[in-house]
């Protein structure tokens, strides 16, 4: 009996167990799917009709190039907090704004937005899209990116990268994120819906850590297609989006003079000879005095002779003529005679002799004889 009653409550412990899980998978699967144009409803003063217990304040401090744009804007400022019975006061001698609640707010979120208001203010956000952070959907993050890099030059090149060529970077991320985005000194302040806010920062610390804000522009628009399939909403986007592998391609100049370690050993290395121990190897320790004078002598004589013989040597070159090019005779060729063929040419001859150019003449020239003729007929 009692094995039975134990084996009933095991299984009623597990049939428990089993239930609760599959009240959990129900739950989160009611959590993916959000009815469409569902919107919180707006917190009332009869949610909260006592008001608050305690005063509650938050203080900024803000540039000195602030003060004038404050000064204009100040009513407009005081007017947006009033509708949720939020005191502001704008001390221009400490330069800080100060938002505390009063005995009418019912709210008790509304002095967070407030502060978040006066931090947007201060990071010279202008007050058209800083009064947006009182609405319920919007939220806004600051993220410092002055000390994420660590050179001036190298800070301000990415600072400008992510801004773009006439703001178009930024531009793009506005309207990918549908956030407004405001790059100013060391700071970059965003206002937006939650999920623009998170993208916005991943992209902002990645460009400080050199990777190029286009790659996750183009992450970001394949996203935003595939967002617009409800097939594709509840599955892994991965083999989607593309993957930017870094690459460096700046190569380190490599020295000229390359050290190599050698390998650690635990034993000392071995001590080097002495000039005793080299003398009784060679057999020079032995000898007499007087000898090893005379050796050290010959040997003092043979490297003055190699001196020597050096510098005359280097004498003797400034009085070596150089080698004289050897002069290039120009040869002209006979122009090779070319064969003439003369029985060619007396027959050419014959034929225009034989030929009759143009009309006979009409009064014909009586031939002439020549003057040694008619002296050889006078002679006779």
């Amino acid at each position: 009996m009692a094995s039975s009653t134990n084996e009933g409550s095991v299984s009623e412990t597990q049939s428990g167990k089993k239930s609760k899980k599959n009240t959990n998978q129900v739950d989160d699967s009611q959590l993916f799917t959000v009815p469409d144009g569902w919107k919180e409803p707006a917190f009332t003063k009869e949610d909260n009709p006592k008001g608050l217990l305690e005063e509650s304040s938050f203080a900024t401090l803000f540039p000195k190039y602030r003060e004038a744009y404050l000064k204009e804007c100040w009513p407009l400022v005081q007017k947006a907090l009033g509708d949720s019975h939020i005191k502001a006061t704008l001390d221009l001698i400490e330069g800080s704004i100060t938002v505390c609640t009063t005995k009418k707010t019912f709210d008790p979120y509304a002095v967070v937005r407030a502060r978040d208001f006066i931090k947007l203010l201060a990071r010279s956000v202008p007050f058209e899209q800083a009064v947006r952070i009182l609405e319920d959907d919007m939220a806004c993050d600051i993220t410092k990116i002055g000390t994420l890099v660590r050179t001036r030059e190298r800070f301000v090149k990415r600072r400008q990268r992510l801004i773009g060529p006439k703001g178009s970077t930024l531009k793009a991320l506005e309207l990918l994120t549908n956030c407004y985005i405001m790059v100013q000194g060391n700071t970059v302040s965003a206002l937006g819906p939650f999920n623009g806010l998170k993208e916005v920062r991943k992209v902002v610390l990645d460009t400080m850590k050199n990777i190029h804000p286009i790659y996750n522009i183009k992450t970001l628009m394949i996203k935003r297609e595939l967002s617009k399939d409800p097939e594709l909403r509840l599955q892994s986007w991965e083999k989607f989006l593309p993957n930017f592998r870094h690459k460096n391609l700046t190569k380190r100049k490599e020295p000229k003079k390359k050290t190599t370690k050698e390998e650690y050993t635990p034993f000392p290395p071995q001590q080097p000879e002495s000039q005793i121990d080299k003398e009784l190897a060679t057999g020079e320790f032995f000898l007499r005095e007087s000898v090893k004078k005379r050796k050290k002598m010959e040997e003092i004589k043979v490297k003055q002779a190699e001196v020597l013989t050096k510098r005359q040597e280097e004498r003797n070159r400034a009085f070596i003529p150089p080698k004289e090019k050897p002069v290039m005779k120009k040869t002209n060729k006979a122009p090779s005679e070319a064969k003439i063929d003369i029985e060619a040419i007396k027959a050419k001859v014959r034929k225009a002799k034989t030929k009759k150019l143009g009309a006979p003449s009409v009064n014909p020239v009586p031939q002439t004889t020549p003057a040694y003729d008619k002296k050889k007929k006078n002679k006779g």
